[in-house]
């Protein structure tokens, strides 16, 4: 950090915030102690008032998970390059989202005696069609040549 005198910016507070997120995630802080830091941090004026928030945390490195595994390569050119794994977690909420209407659905149809409408269909329906346009339409620009 800069000289600890110096006023810090709106940028250098989110900065720090993040930290403390992520020690918060990781164990360092309990959510007691990020409350209290995460509010100091946003009333901090100078470099120095930020830092201090921070001495006695391990500096940040990229984590290295050893229970998340990369996922193996895909031969679907649409969940591919970039924005691919933007798409492929747009599916998965997409599908627990419909796995959770759907089981409202057939919950409430059957403790009613009858089939109700399918009132899903709005909710999965028109936001499915969205997601297939959008990976229709990334795999045809990931196949053109250039």
């Amino acid at each position: 950090m800069p000289e600890p005198h110096l006023r810090a910016a709106d940028v250098d507070r989110a900065a720090v915030a993040d930290r403390l997120g992520a020690a918060m995630t990781t164990g360092r802080l309990t959510v007691a102690e990020y409350d209290e830091r995460l509010a100091r941090a946003y009333d901090a004026r100078t470099y120095g008032e930020l830092a201090a928030l921070t001495t006695d945390l391990p500096p940040t490195t990229a984590p290295v998970s050893l229970t998340k595994q990369s996922a193996p390569p895909s031969s679907a050119s649409a969940c591919a390059g970039p924005g691919g794994a933007q798409l492929a977690d747009a599916w998965r909420n997409w599908l627990v989202t419909a796995v959770i209407v759907l089981g409202v659905w057939t919950l409430t149809s059957v403790s009613a005696g009858q089939v109700l409408y399918p009132w899903p269909v709005w909710v999965i329906g028109p936001w499915g069609v969205v997601l297939l346009s959008q990976t229709l339409t990334r795999r045809g620009r990931d196949q053109l040549p250039g």
